[in-house]
C-alpha cells in the first residue's frame, strides 16, 4: 500500500507535456538532420546501459565520434548544436498536458515538496511552462552521470529532497526508465498510461499508480498523503 508520500518528481518529456506535440514541430527539423538522429539515438541506447560516467557529455561525444567517423569535438560541437541548443526553440510552442500546472500548485499546497529528474536538460525547456517555481529540486541525469534507468540518478534525485526513497513519488511515462527505473532504487511509481493501453485495458504491473491525466493523479496523490 503506499503511503505517507512527502514528495512527488516527474520525468518530463512525455511526462509534462505530450511527445506527439513535440514531433509534430520538429519534424521538419528532424528529417532534415535524420542521419545525424538516428546515430544519436544509437548512442543514447548504449549510455541507457552504461554505469555512471565521470564526464558523461565527453563519453557521449567519443561514441557519436566513433559512429561519424570524425574527432570528439566535432562531435560535442554536433551534439550541441543539433540537440542541446537546436531544440530549445521548439518547446515554447509546445503546450503542456491539461491540468498539469493546477495539480503542481496543489500538491505544493498540500506541502509536499516537487522535483524533476529528465534524461535532457531540463534548462532546455525554459521556465517549464511556468512550472520552475513550484520544483524544490531540478536534476538533469546527463549531470549526473548517467541515465536512467540506472539507480544512480535517482539516488542524487533522493539526496537532493532530503526524503527517504520510499516516500517518494516518481512519475513517468517510460516503463523501463521511469517506473522500473525508479522502482529500483526503492521510489513509489506513477505511470501515465497511453491511449493504447487504456483502449487495450493493459496497465503495467511493474507502476504502483496508473494514472491517464493530471486531475486522477491528483485526487490520487492528495488521497494518500
Amino acid at each position: 500500500m503506499i503511503c505517507d508520500i512527502e514528495a512527488v518528481a516527474f520525468d518530463i518529456d512525455g511526462t509534462l507535456y505530450p511527445d506527439w506535440r513535440l514531433f509534430i514541430r520538429i519534424a521538419p527539423y528532424f528529417f532534415k538532420n535524420l542521419s545525424f538522429f538516428l546515430t544519436f539515438k544509437k548512442v543514447r541506447y548504449l549510455l541507457h546501459r552504461t554505469a555512471p560516467l565521470p564526464d558523461f557529455f565527453e563519453y557521449q561525444a567519443r561514441l557519436l565520434a566513433a559512429y561519424m567517423e570524425i574527432s570528439p569535438e566535432q562531435a560535442h560541437e554536433l551534439i550541441r548544436e543539433k540537440i542541446y541548443d537546436g531544440l530549445v526553440r521548439f518547446f515554447p510552442h509546445v503546450k503542456p498536458f491539461k491540468h498539469m500546472r493546477s495539480t503542481l500548485q496543489s500538491f505544493k499546497e498540500a506541502g509536499l515538496k516537487l522535483a524533476v529528474l529528465s534524461d535532457f536538460p531540463p534548462e532546455q525547456k525554459g521556465d517549464m511552462w511556468g512550472c520552475k517555481p513550484f520544483f524544490d529540486c531540478i536534476l538533469g541525469s546527463e549531470e549526473c552521470g548517467a541515465l536512467k534507468p540506472s539507480a544512480y540518478p535517482f539516488g542524487i534525485l533522493r539526496q537532493s529532497l532530503n526524503v527517504s526513497a520510499e516516500r517518494i513519488l516518481y512519475v513517468g511515462n517510460s516503463i523501463r526508465s521511469d517506473i522500473q527505473g525508479a522502482h529500483n532504487a526503492g521510489m513509489k511509481t506513477a505511470y501515465l498510461i497511453p491511449f493504447w493501453r487504456r483502449i487495450l485495458h493493459k496497465k503495467p504491473r511493474e507502476a504502483d499508480i496508473c494514472f491517464k491525466n493530471y486531475r486522477q493523479l491528483c485526487k490520487i496523490v492528495l488521497q494518500l498523503k
